[in-house]
């Protein structure tokens, strides 16, 4: 794979395994719903993730919970677009916009933001792939069935490690053709999207299936709900080891980047888990 270098941060896949910190501007988020969705909580979380070791932050106004209820373009542009204008002010961290809508991706890239998170993996607005083509950024292009609304009820799968790689396979194909470069695309199978909890687990025991398909791979396991079911807790915030698990078996199938809420946490894990699987100079 094609190293990646993102506002002068050179992303070396497969020598380390590189945070995403999430700041999910909006109210009614799974796991932190209103805690950053003003400009000065988004901003100080921001910078506490900076400090604890985040590769890029990810900033989305649109929650995608199941059954989260789509808000207007205008709330969704208002949500993010003045954090990543401050961001960029202030810090030259990549920051990614996690948005379906292409026109937020456009407004999020001229704000200042680096590259676009989909998690429709560009099937919710066909102008996606054409608009991050003209912007020429990197796009991650996540597996899902139906909507937020609908996905729970769509896991019906025949074969499952096999159906989702072709779907990505479809997707990238189809982004390669409206001109964005394979060196600027990232996978994600999408973990608790139309899946459910045994499917999730059959999803991180067969990560590794996924490097066929010659991308790096995003794993986002965070605070996650199959990790409340093992570990029998409903508070998502207090599934930080569950999700230190989860991430350190993510790292074993050699996923190049975890999307994660608990960065100063998860970082202590991807250094021992970095060392163990992919430092062989030892």
């Amino acid at each position: 794979m094609i190293n990646l270098i993102i506002r002068q941060k050179s992303f070396d896949w497969g020598q380390k395994t590189y945070l995403m910190g999430i700041i999910n501007s909006t109210p009614d988020s799974f796991s932190d719903g209103g805690k950053f969705n003003t400009l000065e909580t988004a901003l100080t979380q921001a910078k506490k993730l900076i400090n604890s070791g985040a590769d890029i932050l990810d900033i989305g106004g649109q929650s995608t919970r199941p059954g989260a209820v789509e808000i207007t373009l205008e709330e969704e542009l208002n949500r993010v677009i003045p954090i990543i204008k401050v961001l960029r002010q202030e810090t030259s961290i990549p920051i990614s916009i996690d948005t379906t809508r292409a026109s937020v991706a456009q407004a999020a890239v001229e704000a200042g933001a680096d590259l676009v998170n989909d998690i429709s993996g560009g099937t919710f607005d066909p102008q996606m792939f054409p608009v991050v083509a003209s912007l020429d950024v990197p796009l991650i292009l996540m597996h899902i069935r139906g909507t937020p609304q609908t996905m729970q009820q769509l896991t019906d799968y025949g074969d499952l490690i096999p159906e989702i790689s072709q779907w990505l396979e479809n997707q990238l194909n189809l982004a390669i053709k409206a001109g964005i470069k394979r060196s600027h695309l990232i996978i994600d199978p999408g973990i608790g999207f139309a899946k459910t909890y045994q499917q999730n687990l059959e999803l991180l025991r067969h990560l590794g299936e996924f490097r066929r398909l010659g991308c790096p791979i995003l794993v986002g396991v965070s605070r996650k709900s199959f990790i409340g079911h093992i570990l029998q807790q409903k508070d998502p915030q207090q599934r930080i080891w569950g999700t230190a698990a989860a991430c350190c078996s993510a790292i074993a199938q050699n996923a190049d980047i975890l999307r994660v809420h608990d960065v100063a946490q998860m970082a202590d894990v991807c250094r021992v888990a970095d060392a163990i699987w992919r430092d062989q100079s030892n």
